[in-house]
Formats: structure tokens, sequence, C-alpha cells
């Protein structure tokens, strides 16, 4: 299950940059996903709640995510989002944006009051 291993990565990402930062909750995390990923982002959502239940951290964690056109560059100059076939030359244009997930964004609480 591909969207399960994508699920546990953003909350992998998520705790780290937690815990590297000393949080004492997990708030909200952003995640752009690609159109191209082939990942249903509704069904991550799920999965990622369902890992967040065992930490406390996140039990109030939300996960929103944007979807992300794809984006393409052609040899010959053509920039848009026809990614099959470029309309210009009819040659194959290289993927520039869309295929990615990145986490963009984590929203944390930290407690102040540590000396």
């Amino acid at each position: 299950m591909h969207e399960y291993s994508v699920a546990y990565d953003i909350y992998a990402t998520a705790k780290r940059a937690a815990e590297e930062h000393n949080a004492t909750e997990v708030k909200k995390i952003f995640v752009d996903v690609g159109e191209m990923t082939m990942v249903n982002p509704e069904q991550v959502k799920f999965l990622f709640d369902v890992i967040k239940e065992e930490d406390p951290a996140f039990h109030n964690a939300i996960l929103e995510y944007r979807q992300v056109a794809v984006r393409v560059r052609c040899a010959c100059g053509y920039e848009g989002c026809e990614h099959f076939v470029c309309p210009e030359c009819g040659g194959m244009p290289q993927i520039a944006e869309g295929r990615e997930i990145v986490v963009t964004n984590i929203e944390i609480e930290v407690d102040d009051d540590e000396s």
C-alpha cells in the first residue's frame, strides 16, 4: 500500500522536526502532492490519522494538502501543462513539477517556559 508509506514518511518528517524544535504539540502539517504521484491524498490523510493516534504530540494534528498541477518544459522552449506530447514541436517534454510529495510547513506548539 503506497499511501501508507507516504503517510508514515509525512508523520516521520513532522516528528523529526517537532523533536528538533522541542515541540510539545504538532498542530498542522502542510503537504504539496503532485498530480503525477499516483497517490490518493484523501487516503494518505486517513492513514496519517491512524498513524498519529499512538503519539500524544500529534493527537490534534491536522494534515492539509494542496494538489500541485503538472508543469513541463520542452527542449524547444515550451513550458506548460501538456505532459505527454509537446504542442509546439511534438517532442516529449520533461516534467518540471507535479510528481513530488513535499512537506512544506509544520505548525508546532513550543513550551516557552523552558529555560
